[in-house]
């Protein structure tokens, strides 16, 4: 089963422009004035319509499994604020998170 979300975000543009030139996401607009974002089959979508609350949050992480863990840290790490570098985690993930421009907590984790 595929999951898709649907974040809300201050700015759509300003949100194209990290997830395609930080992370490397492709990118597309979408239905309703909506920012679709894309990556190693894990997709996002982003709005900046008022649906639920007036701040874009989320009491969680959004993880993101890629084929090549250490080559994309070693490709975003000096880009964007890193919430934890890459490691060994003891729940057996080899991984590391960041901070998106709307505060969204991102992990990438080793694909198995």
């Amino acid at each position: 089963m595929a999951l898709t979300l649907l974040l809300r975000c201050r700015e759509l543009e300003e949100t194209r422009e990290f997830f395609h030139t930080v992370l490397g996401f492709n990118t597309v607009e979408s239905a309703e004035s909506t920012l679709t974002v894309e990556k190693e089959g894990g997709k996002l979508i982003f709005t900046t319509q008022d649906l639920w609350s007036a701040a874009p949050g989320l009491s969680g992480t959004i993880y993101f499994s890629v084929p090549d863990v250490e080559g994309f840290w070693n490709e975003v790490k000096d880009k964007t604020p890193i919430a934890w570098p890459i490691q060994d985690m003891p729940y057996g993930a080899r991984e590391f998170g960041l901070r998106d421009v709307n505060g969204y907590l991102l992990a990438f984790r080793q694909a198995e």
